[in-house]
């Protein structure tokens, strides 16, 4: 059994879709302390001027040490933030194969008034997992009754769950130096391996690290082609 621990991620890349599609056990990473400026509440999509930030406005002032469930949408400052933000993918997108497929579910999306992050990046991931045809089972690490630091908590998650093998992302090997730890408690480490083939986007060149909306809408429902290959039976 695979297990995966991701923290929320806005319309996260390919690179995130692929370590749920490798898992058996997807788990949201939901109340660890929230990081300003970071992947949580914004993301990059391909303009005809080049890669464009578009972020979700979020309260942090005073707010010191909040963990991502607990981060607020700023729909006060900033109540047009969703339109601001569809406005963008339109403008960028609106030439690309699949943009009519898909563009209802976002726009929808754009529309609703969300008071909370994690709601939003959790409902959206989990709803693009079902465009990428990936059925997996969703927990929220705040409804798990485990505590401990980064590694001892990962393992106990594991254990709760029923694991026997964690995958993480590469960047884990600054704080995962040894898999001494997940040894003792019969559990494999496993570190990811991002390598993906181009593929059609518009407008000139490529850009690799961008929203998953980008090969969503350039290659619809084959879109897992060029982030896992052919698609694995679970």
């Amino acid at each position: 059994m695979n297990m995966v621990i991701i923290q929320p991620s806005f319309l996260p890349w390919r690179g995130y879709f692929h370590l749920i599609e490798r898992s058996d056990i997807f788990v949201f990473y939901d109340d660890v302390q929230y990081d300003k400026h970071s992947w949580r509440n914004r993301n990059i999509i391909k303009t005809a001027q080049g890669p464009l930030w578009v972020t979700v406005p979020v309260l942090t002032r005073n707010k010191f040490g909040q963990k991502i469930n607990e981060v607020q949408i700023d729909n006060v400052s900033n109540p047009a933030w969703g339109k601001k933000i569809w406005n963008s993918i339109s403008l960028s997108y609106n030439k690309s194969q699949y943009f009519k497929e898909f563009s209802p579910f976002f726009q929808e999306i754009f529309q609703k008034k969300w008071e909370n992050l994690a709601e939003l990046d959790i409902y959206t991931t989990e709803k693009i997992c079902a465009f990428l045809g990936i059925k997996r089972k969703f927990y929220r690490s705040s409804e798990l009754s485990v505590s401990g630091e980064r590694v001892e908590r990962i393992i106990k998650i594991c254990r709760e769950l029923g694991c026997d093998r964690y995958i993480s992302g590469p960047s884990a090997r600054d704080y995962i130096t040894s898999d001494k730890e997940f040894q003792d408690n019969a559990i494999k480490l496993e570190f990811h391996h991002y390598d993906y083939p181009d593929y059609q986007q518009q407008h000139n060149g490529f850009l690799p690290q961008v929203s998953i909306i980008d090969l969503l809408f350039n290659c619809g429902r084959e879109s897992g082609r060029y982030i896992w290959g052919e698609k694995e039976e679970k």
